[in-house]
């Protein structure tokens, strides 16, 4: 179930990050997107002492050090060889319902955290991101998103909250493309032998 649940989050991921350009390829903005500048400090690259780029053993060491967090150890932990990803998803406590975290070669490269809509609500996680980071680089009624050129932050409806590392999420997101490509010449090359 963990296995499904973190295919899926990727799966909308990756739809969700060539979705969310808010110019379509003429220029033009998506209808209902409004695109705004980011001011303020710059963008976090961890949350509490988890962080981008940190290692799985040491993501595996904060959690279960941060009372936040209900990490159980390995049972928490999936592993997809053919992509050499690993997922690591525990429950929370408190304000956070169920964290998610995503690792490409050893490398935490996505964070994701669904909050407690029964503690904390959208309006109130957007109005603290807006103070601290300004406006969003991307604003729907679905999402907010702020990019620098590392970091994508970024909080969804209900009420999720995502830390994603661009260059290895655009790796990733390249990868699939190119398999996605060598798939459909195969399916091709197989036809013409008919």
């Amino acid at each position: 179930m963990r296995t499904f649940f973190a295919l899926v989050c990727l799966s909308l991921a990756l739809s969700a990050y060539g979705q969310n350009d808010p110019q379509d390829a003429t220029g033009a903005s998506a209808p209902g997107a409004e695109s705004v500048q980011n001011g303020g400090e710059s963008l976090p690259t961890s949350y509490r002492e988890i962080s981008l780029g940190m290692s799985l053993d040491d993501l595996r060491a904060a959690l279960s050090k941060d009372a936040l967090f209900g990490y159980r150890g390995d049972e928490d932990v999936s592993f997809i060889p053919s992509r050499e990803e690993t997922y690591l998803e525990t429950v929370g406590a408190s304000f956070i319902r169920r964290a998610l975290f995503q690792t490409k070669t050893d490398k935490v490269y996505a964070m994701t955290f669904t909050l407690n809509a029964s503690l904390v609500d959208y309006y109130s996680v957007f109005t603290t991101l807006v103070k601290k980071y300004g406006e969003p680089s991307y604003l729907d009624p679905g999402q907010a998103v702020w990019e620098d050129e590392n970091t994508r932050l970024s909080i969804e409806r209900p009420l999720t909250l995502k830390y994603i590392d661009k260059a290895i999420f655009t790796s990733i997101v390249d990868e699939s493309v190119a398999r996605k490509n060598h798939e459909i010449q195969l399916r091709e090359e197989f036809l013409s032998d008919f």
